[in-house]
């Protein structure tokens, strides 16, 4: 009797708030807020609430889309309805695989920074980094997820930790006398502070992750909006805290040029033991953030696979531990090239960062004009959310991310290198797109599947990857992964 394969709707607000806040704050986060300060000083805070808005706008269209189309494909399937397939690649490659290279390895390096000069200054960083990045890829070859079943822990203690130290520093309760630092102006550049917002997205970027989730999730049209909305909430107040206490304490020369300016800011503000602390939970931070990535992304490329838009050894299964073995070792070279490549030893990471930002902002001007096209092609398809004030959020986040793409570097002198990365990102990226499709598979380019078709694609990769044995969504914090109910 042939089965119809369903996911178990067990997924409250709770556990989507925790898969929304759990990719976003990351060690990296906290060096372009700290870096972010010191170029801005306290006017950073217009950027931070600029980047707030148009992030909630941004979470708003992938809720829609979401609730819409509740399917393991995620931006790719949604853009495929609406685009056509090349668009809806690229969507896939440049925001959520090409970003994690850029990020990925400047969050390696951070990680190996803060060993180094906090642990065991004998050692190189490059080495901290290498030993996470092999641990972690065997750890999702064999399938052992401590750290994947840890990461709502070290989510909420770092930012448990910047609240409880940004508090201490604001109060001076407990800390050290703050130290004499000349006070420039609130917001030294003007309305060029505006400029800052792309760095300032880089605090909320990834609050879409749980949008994946909305089978599995109990009324998703209302849990996957609530839970994103209070993340950036959280998100937001956690590093105004953070970030003015680092003014405080830390001079802002110090917090624009540091590579790990959290740590320096706990170090000020109680000494060693404040540096120790600080540095052990973003280094469980930093670890579970590679250690997510490296489990999801090779399964995107699994799922890729399947629908002949990649390579068929992606959908190869290792055959005792139920894992996409060569997509992971493939994904972690691909990491560990970009880290031992030149980043691991960048005099500011803060340009990878960046350019991994701007890669991302694409998909989510994708996310707008999906939400657009589906409202004037599909205006009778039922939406279990739809966004508030249509069509509003979709037209000015769009111009927004164009601006801060636009304004993405801090300092002109970053500004050469950051569009270099960006633009052969890009390049690339399309070539393989139009190559693959229109050479291998001959699909057309830019014809855009009806639902009908799109729903017998999604109940074919489903049905494949529970064949798998492979999670039907893409979880993006496997700890809520949910078991699979099958139906007669």
């Amino acid at each position: 009797m042939t089965k119809n394969v369903q996911l178990k709707k067990t997924l409250g607000f709770w556990s989507c708030f925790s898969v929304a806040v759990g990719l976003v704050v990351a060690a990296s986060t906290l060096v372009s807020l700290g870096q972010g300060m010191g170029l801005a000083g306290g006017g950073f805070v217009i950027a931070m609430v600029s980047a707030w808005f148009l992030q909630l706008f941004s979470a708003q269209s992938f809720a829609e889309l979401a609730c819409m189309m509740p399917h393991v494909g995620g931006i790719r399937s949604y853009t495929k309805v609406t685009l056509g397939a090349l668009p809806a690649m690229a969507a896939v490659f440049l925001g959520y695989v090409i970003p994690m290279l850029l990020a990925i390895p400047a969050e390696m390096a951070v990680a190996g920074d803060v060993i180094t000069e906090t642990f065991i200054p004998g050692i190189p960083p490059v080495v901290w980094g290498g030993i996470m990045l092999c641990i972690l890829t065997i750890t999702n070859v064999i399938g052992v997820d401590i750290f994947a079943k840890l990461q709502i822990f070290f989510t909420m203690s770092m930012m448990g930790s910047m609240t409880i130290l940004g508090f201490i520093g604001l109060t001076g309760i407990g800390a050290l006398p703050a130290p004499e630092i000349p006070q420039g102006p609130f917001n030294p550049l003007g309305v060029g502070v505006f400029g800052m917002t792309a760095l300032a997205i880089w605090l909320y970027i990834g609050i879409e992750y749980v949008t994946p989730m909305a089978q599995e999730t109990k009324k998703p049209e209302k849990n996957i909006p609530r839970a994103m909305f209070y993340g950036l909430i959280a998100i937001f107040a956690v590093n105004l805290i953070y970030g003015f206490a680092s003014l405080k304490y830390v001079p802002a020369e110090q917090l624009a040029s540091s590579n790990h300016p959290h740590v320096d800011m706990a170090l000020a503000v109680l000494g060693r033991p404040g540096m120790i602390w600080i540095a052990i939970v973003s280094i469980l931070a930093s670890a579970s953030t590679l250690n997510t990535v490296i489990s999801v992304v090779p399964r995107m490329l699994y799922g890729m696979a399947i629908s002949n838009e990649l390579p068929g050894f992606f959908r190869i299964i290792h055959p005792r531990f139920r894992t996409p073995w060569i997509g992971t070792l493939v994904f972690a070279g691909a990491i560990g090239a970009f880290f031992f490549g030149g980043i691991h030893e960048a005099p500011n990471i803060i340009i990878y960062i960046l350019s991994a930002c701007c890669s991302w902002l694409f998909t989510y001007i994708v996310a707008h004009i999906n939400v657009i096209i589906l409202r004037i092609r599909c205006p009778h398809t039922r939406r279990p959310y739809k966004t508030p004030l249509y069509p509003i959020p979709q037209v000015i986040g769009s111009l927004g991310i164009v601006y801060a793409v636009i304004h993405v570097a801090p300092v002109p002198e970053m500004e050469s290198d950051i569009f270099t990365i960006v633009g052969l990102m890009f390049i690339l990226t399309i070539a393989y797109a139009f190559f693959w499709l229109h050479f291998v598979i001959k699909e057309p380019l830019f014809k855009p599947l009806s639902m009908k078709d799109a729903q017998e694609e999604w109940g074919l990769v489903e049905k494949q990857q529970f064949k798998d044995g492979i999670p039907a969504t893409f979880a993006i914090n496997p700890i809520v992964t949910q078991p699979v109910v099958e139906q007669a």
